[in-house]
This record gives structure tokens, C-alpha cells and sequence, in this order.
């Protein structure tokens, strides 16, 4: 079936990369704008909210139907159907003339947007070995990480300029052009159809992809990197103004040392994991990550409050996480290469659950301190190193 080139150019890497940060940008961008969106259909904050928080849920969703239907179907048409579902969730939202309305957009936009997340990476396994596969996920990882974390400033200075409408007008002409791109750049990668013969196939391959320990261990690996992100971004901006008591403004001036740190994790992921083995990269990225959370705490205790005793060691961390993410997803994945869709559409589920979770339980924890952010990813960071340790002993013992 497949008729896919050996290896990718460059330009084709940096479009899968661009369609694997679609879903979040989408879901992102729109942040700075949902103070107006309350004004404007005079709804509560809550209400106002759900354009957010359904949208995260879409996304966890989707990934999970995605995957099979492009081990049926094939990558290309399924890549192809999820992005032109984004162009028409982005035509609901700027049409919208009620929050309901406003709300389902974003669903469809959601559920569209989050193709990319699941069949970049399947692509990716299905045209590289492993190792090889690491280095080019860890391109995908970067721009899927970094570009959401942009997303909000443009999104501002589009609503500063223009207005909330602005925001999905730039969503839908970046989702038309990916679509034109990819008809015209996008083989078929799929060696081998997988049959797909409904929801209740689709929930027993998922079964038995949990079912192998070593595939459920690296997945909540990857889960529990992500948690670790996820908290500090929920928590920080509250914990710069509260408890640094800085401006807001100063924020992002910090906060660019996070994304530049995760950026730099990957680039060396990119070069050394095809060197030095997904094992190793995983084991130094994870004591890493370990390593900058606790040189916080112990920052903090000794009573030193500022913004640069907390940014740096987190940027440590996310150094760690851009190391160890993309060896552990493509590990993840390279477990069962002939389900190669339904595995990273499930670790992308749980990526995306398990950090739904944990950046709205870092605001429920939150008690004018920087401690429960801490110590959630502390524990975040541990339990990853378990799940992998637990993984190379199944790893070991079925050799």
C-alpha cells in the first residue's frame, strides 16, 4: 500500500511537525480572548471556559479514533479528513453568534486539530527505524511544544489589534494552507492495512496494547513528562504574581527560558539518540528533569524568592523532558509497529488526559505558596523514572 519515500526532506519533516502543533495551537490561542468571550455572550467565567476545557477533552478523544482508522484506511486520507475538519470547526467559531455555537466550534476544531498529534508520529514510525525515529519525533515534539506556547501571545496581539473573530480567521487560513500542503506533499506511509471492523475492534486493540506491560510502562512514562509540563504551566503565572509578587508582564519575559530549555532537550535528542540508545537518553533526561525540580525546592526553602531561582532549575527540567519525551514515544510506539496509529493515539490520549488532570489539580492545590506545584511535578518526575524502569525489566526479561 505504502509508496513512501525512504526518508523524509526536510521541508516534509517541518509540515508534519507543523500539523502535530495544529490541535494545540488551535486550542491555545484562544486563551487571552475568553475574558471577552464572557463579556461579549454576557455568560459566566465557567461557561466562558468550556471553550477551553471541551476542547481539551475533544483532543483527548480524537486521538483515540484516529489512530485505528489510519491503521484501516491508510495515514494520507485520514490526515487529510482530520485537517479540513479543523478548516470547518474554525469557519463555526468565527460564525458563531452564541457561546453554544462558539462551544461546538471549538469541539470540531478540537476533535480536527488533533490528527496531526496521532499520525505525525505513525508516520514517522512507519518510514524510520527506531532509533532513527527518535531524532525526527523529537523535530515533531519541539514545534508541537513551542509553538503552543507562542500561540497565546499572538492571539493577544490579535485581539489587541482586531478582535476575538480575529483569532479563528488566522486559525482556518493556517489549517486551508496545511490542507493544500499536504494533498500536495503527503504520501502514503502504511505498509500493511490493519482491518477495522468498528468501535468495539478499536477498544480491543486498545486492550491489547495495555496488556503488554512494556508498551503501558513507556506510555505512562511519556504521560507523566507531560504532566510535569503541564503543572508548571498552569501553576507559574499565579505563582509569579502571588507569591514572587512580580507584574504580570515580566512573566513571559522568564517563561522564555522554559520553551528555549525544551527546544535545546530535543536538538540534543535529535543527534545523539541514534548515537547513545533510547535507554540512555531516557535515564539522563528523566534524572535531569528530577534533578532541576528538586534544585528549586531546595532554592525556595532556603528562602531565595525570585523568578530566576525557579525558571532556571525548571528549564533543567525541561532540558530533561526534551531529551527523554521523544526516545520514550518512539519506544512506545516501536513496541507494536504494525499498530503503529492505535499506539500513539492512545499515548497521545493519556498524554493529554493525565495533563488535563494535573494542570487543573495544580490550581486546586494552589496555596500562595510554589511548594504543591513542586512537589506535584516531583512526583510527576519520579513516577516517569519508575514507569521507565519498569519497562526495560519487562524489556530485560523477554530478551
Amino acid at each position: 500500500m505504502s509508496d513512501s519515500p525512504r526518508e523524509f526532506s526536510r521541508g516534509m519533516i517541518v509540515l508534519l511537525a507543523a500539523a502535530s502543533a495544529l490541535g494545540p495551537v488551535a486550542m491555545q490561542i484562544m486563551l487571552p480572548a475568553i475574558p471577552i468571550v464572557r463579556e461579549t455572550f454576557e455568560v459566566s467565567t465557567g461557561t466562558a471556559q468550556l471553550t477551553l476545557s471541551l476542547s481539551m477533552l475533544s483532543i483527548a478523544i480524537a486521538t483515540l479514533i484516529y489512530g485505528p482508522l489510519s491503521d484501516r484506511y491508510g495515514r494520507r486520507p485520514v490526515m487529510l479528513a482530520g485537517i479540513s475538519i479543523t478548516v470547518i470547526g474554525s469557519i463555526l467559531c468565527m460564525a458563531a453568534d452564541s457561546i453554544a455555537w462558539l462551544i461546538f466550534g471549538r469541539i470540531v476544531q478540537a476533535a480536527g486539530g488533533a490528527v496531526g498529534l496521532v499520525l505525525a508520529r505513525a508516520i514517522v514510525r512507519d518510514t524510520y527505524p527506531a532509533d532513527r525515529a527518535a531524532s525526527v519525533i523529537a523535530t515533531l515534539v519541539m514545534v508541537m511544544v513551542v509553538m503552543p506556547m507562542l500561540s497565546p501571545l499572538v492571539g493577544g496581539e490579535l485581539m489587541i489589534r482586531f478582535d476575538w473573530h480575529s483569532i479563528f480567521y488566522l486559525v482556518a487560513a493556517i489549517s486551508l494552507t496545511m490542507l493544500f500542503a499536504m494533498q500536495r506533499a503527503l504520501p502514503e506511509t502504511l505498509k500493511k492495512q490493519t482491518p477495522f471492523t468498528g468501535v468495539g475492534s478499536m477498544l480491543k486493540g486498545f486492550v491489547t496494547l495495555l496488556s503488554s506491560r512494556i508498551f503501558s510502562a513507556y506510555a505512562m512514562n511519556v504521560a507523566f513528562v507531560s504532566v510535569m509540563f503541564f503543572s508548571f504551566i498552569a501553576a507559574a503565572p499565579e505563582v509569579m504574581v502571588s507569591v514572587l509578587n512580580r507584574p504580570p508582564n515580566e512573566y513571559g519575559y522568564y517563561f522564555v527560558l522554559i520553551p528555549s530549555a525544551f527546544m535545546a532537550g530535543n536538538y540534543v535528542a535529535r543527534w545523539l539518540s541514534t548515537r547513545f540508545g533510547v535507554k540512555r537518553m531516557i535515564t539522563s533526561g528523566s534524572w535531569l528533569s528530577i534533578t532541576g525540580i528538586s534544585i528549586a525546592l531546595i532554592l525556595h526553602l532556603s528562602g531565595l524568592l525570585h523568578p530566576l531561582a525557579l525558571f532556571m532549575p525548571i528549564a533543567l527540567t525541561t532540558f530533561g523532558n526534551g531529551i527523554s519525551l521523544p526516545n520514550a514515544q518512539a519506544a512506545a510506539i516501536n513496541e507494536f509497529p504494525d499498530m503503529a496509529g492505535s499506539a500513539s493515539g492512545l499515548t497521545g490520549f493519556l498524554q493529554m488526559g493525565f495533563s488535563a488532570v494535573a494542570a487543573q489539580l495544580a490550581a486546586l492545590m494552589f496555596n500562595g505558596t510554589v511548594y504543591p506545584m513542586l512537589l506535584l511535578m516531583l512526583t510527576a518526575a519520579t513516577l516517569s523514572l519508575v514507569s521507565f524502569y519498569i519497562a526495560q525489566r519487562h524489556t530485560d526479561s523477554s530478551a
